[in-house]
């Protein structure tokens, strides 16, 4: 298998489009990583990289909207005005923004080429002129601007200030924060030095992650800079693999052993199932209960030529016994389904999406699948759970 071409870039405009009608699904409940799923590979970088700055800029945005705007616009300009105004909060000193007058005409542009903003191009231009001219006397302030300009519901806010007294607005600090780009090399190609070589040759600086909460990671990559994952050497042809440095902790604390019997319980997408297979040849049974979902544990373990007669993926309620042979495991990986309230920094859409009352099913439904799994564990076999979530 060999490396795609690298994809055409998209107009500015254009992305400004994709990107607006990108928000307005998670508006209206919609995950944006299903909506961003669809889009075709020239166009999920910069639409991806537009409407996450959308959400996560969404409180400041909608502080210049109202401020010239006094009367809410309509949605479809709404989403527009969110997806445009960030762009302005990048700064173009270090060549990696737009200028101003750059993100106006682009704006203007898309509200032509959408027939629900058709009508509002006047109106698009002079409240980004206006915002052009509020973010840079903003600039020249002497007080800073507020730390955490991303939009958290006040049960979010309460709760973790419940939980975290002394931490919970460093936490939202956090969160708020673009995360980095961290990889996981496919032990079973290169090593990691290899790896960081191509990346240097490729002309990618990336830096070693040694280890995290005290344990040693041998194959994760601390990118300096983003970069689509198009760009990245063999990446189609299963080098490797992006994944959080903590995400990569859970198949190495699990240490799968050629031979052992390993269930994911919960394993779409499949990034740990992937970690698992690279660590040992295990008999590995990957299932998953979202019908969507697990068709891209098999892609991604085509991707990292991982497929094999060891390895089954299987759609199943973890929760309930109905899909098991009743042959126990040496080793389980539970990653249960939770809030997704850790990972906000990779998903700024979590805060739109999730509801107070989502957390109390979730911890049922977590019970129900650990009392299951724990059930179908050998005596003296290892079950290891996980969450991304920073609510109790």
């Amino acid at each position: 298998m060999t490396d795609q071409k690298k994809p055409r870039s998209l107009p500015l405009s254009e992305a400004i489009t994709i990107s607006a009608q990108a928000v307005g699904e998670v508006m209206h409940g919609r995950s944006l990583t299903e909506v961003l799923d669809q889009l075709d590979t020239h166009e999920r970088p910069i639409v991806q990289s537009l409407s996450f700055d959308a959400l996560r800029k969404w409180v400041k945005s909608h502080e210049l909207i109202k401020q010239f705007i006094p009367k809410a616009p309509p949605p479809e300009v709404e989403y527009l005005l969110s997806v445009a105004i960030p762009l302005f909060l990048q700064s173009d000193s270090d060549g990696k923004g737009y200028a101003s007058h750059t993100i106006v005409d682009q704006a203007v542009t898309a509200c032509g080429e959408y027939e629900p903003t058709l009508y509002a191009k006047g109106l698009v231009n002079a409240v980004l002129r206006k915002v052009s001219l509020a973010i840079k006397a903003e600039r020249d302030k002497p007080y800073p601007p507020d730390p955490i300009p991303m939009f958290f519901p006040p049960w979010w806010r309460a709760s973790l200030k419940r939980n975290y007294p002394k931490s919970w607005q460093s936490i939202l600090l956090g969160q708020a924060q673009r995360a980095p780009l961290i990889l996981r090399v496919n032990a079973r190609q290169y090593t990691r030095e290899e790896y960081q070589q191509l990346l240097q040759e490729a002309g990618i600086e990336a830096t070693p992650i040694t280890e995290i909460a005290g344990v040693a990671l041998h194959s994760a990559l601390l990118l300096k800079d983003p970069v689509p994952v198009g760009d990245l050497p063999g990446f189609y042809s299963g080098a490797v693999s992006v994944q959080d440095a903590g995400a990569q902790i859970a198949a190495i604390l699990l240490d799968p052993q050629p031979g052992e019997r390993v269930l994911d319980a919960c394993a779409a997408p499949g990034g740990k199932s992937a970690h698992l297979l690279e660590l040992a040849d295990c008999e590995l049974l990957a299932l998953e209960l979202d019908g969507q979902r697990i068709t891209k544990i098999g892609g991604n373990l085509d991707r990292l030529r991982l497929q094999s007669q060891a390895v089954e993926i299987l759609r199943g309620d973890a929760s309930k016994a109905a899909w098991w042979d009743g042959k126990p495991f040496d080793k389980i990986l539970l990653d249960a389904p939770c809030s997704a309230s850790g990972i906000v920094s990779r998903h700024p859409d979590i805060p739109f999406l999730r509801r107070e009352a989502d957390i109390l099913a979730l911890q049922q439904r977590q019970r129900a699948i650990l009392t299951q799994s724990w059930n179908m564990l050998k005596p003296g076999g290892a079950l290891l759970y996980v969450t991304c979530s920073v609510f109790p």
